[in-house]
């Protein structure tokens, strides 16, 4: 039997005790969840958190994360897990404030993977100005869970004057792409099947809450902010032109493409604004605040490269049309599935 009550140090790896609500799950609490996530609210270790948001509207959003491997350049699951809610709320113009945290964990898993993971999510809650102050933990049988899995869910404040939501695109507004596209799905690719494409590549993993305050602060005049996360920025255009009833179109030569992205898709026969992101954002702007909202987002370290890429019309309803380079054009639409399963 493996549940006996130790030192957490004398357990290399987490074993189903640390999942069975006794000494061992105390334990882990104790030792590494309570330590990295301390906070007023998580200190009192009741069955639910006590917080006190400021006035105003929430928004809430919940998220899981199976990303295969655990471990990549640029982050880790436990990075991915914070900074994606982070951006969630970020995308309907919240504040972040506060997440849970759950974690299923598989037997086996090496405690000091999970002390690099929970270290992370610690760096990435800090960095976005969030406090963790929730979470639970289960353990599942050895080969039942893939060493983690991570769910995270969070509550952000959204000021009255700020009205985003993905119906919201009209007309003439201009579409803005935050930055290179594509890094995350293929870096994850890369680490996956071990391929080279002649740089190196990082994820592109970040919050982006405080982007989208520079943003907001140059003009309240956004309708639309969504993260091209599975499917890329072309299952987002797709889904605002659905939801608000609008056409889009953009340029291909304008689309932020890194080198390495653009080899490995040349390489694999696939398409950058179909690749993942995690650290990037789509926002549709209208026409008299574009440029006010693209120079603050260049003024930021994670909008540097941003770049004007379309506009919204009121041609061809629900359907995403891309210039190509030689004056052609085609229409863009949703994939059926993933290019890339296991991303996030």
């Amino acid at each position: 039997m493996t549940c006996c009550p130790l030192p957490l140090r004398s357990y290399p790896t987490i074993v189903m005790g640390h999942g069975g609500g006794g000494k061992l799950s105390a334990e882990l609490v104790e030792h590494l969840f309570a330590p990295a996530f301390r906070s007023a609210a998580l200190d009192a270790l009741g069955d639910a958190a006590v917080v006190a948001p400021p006035a105003g509207r929430l928004a809430y959003s919940t998220d899981s994360f199976v990303v295969r491997p655990l471990f990549f350049p640029g982050g880790n699951i436990g990075a991915l897990a914070v900074n994606g809610t982070v951006n969630d709320l970020a995308m309907m113009g919240a504040r972040p404030l506060y997440l849970t945290v759950g974690m299923i964990l598989e037997e086996g898993l090496p405690l000091a993977h999970l002390g690099v993971i929970v270290a992370a999510m610690a760096t990435a809650a800090r960095t976005a100005g969030v406090q963790i102050v929730a979470g639970d933990t289960k353990v599942v049988d050895k080969g039942h869970g893939d060493g983690i899995y991570i769910n995270t869910s969070g509550i952000g404040v959204i000021p009255a004057d700020v009205q985003i939501a993905p119906d919201q695109a009209r007309p003439g507004d201009v579409v803005i792409v935050s930055g290179e596209i594509g890094l995350h799905g293929v870096t994850i690719l890369s680490v996956r099947e071990g391929l080279e494409f002649g740089a190196p590549l990082e994820s592109d993993c970040a919050a982006l809450n405080g982007l989208v305050a520079a943003m907001l602060a140059a003009s309240c005049d956004i309708h639309v902010l969504r993260d091209p996360t599975r499917g890329g920025v072309a299952a987002t255009l797709n889904e605002i032109a659905s939801a608000s009833r609008v056409g889009v179109t953009y340029e291909e030569r304008k689309l932020p493409v890194p080198p390495a992205v653009a080899a490995a898709c040349d390489m694999l026969g696939m398409d950058p604004v179909y690749i993942a992101n995690e650290g990037k954002l789509v926002a549709i702007v209208a026409p008299n605040a574009a440029d006010a909202v693209l120079e603050a987002m260049q003024r930021h370290p994670l909008g540097v490269k941003a770049a004007v890429i379309g506009r919204i019309t009121e041609q061809h309803p629900g359907i995403v049309v891309a210039r190509t380079g030689i004056g052609g054009s085609r229409v863009v639409d949703m994939q059926i599935g993933e290019q890339l399963p296991r991303i996030c």
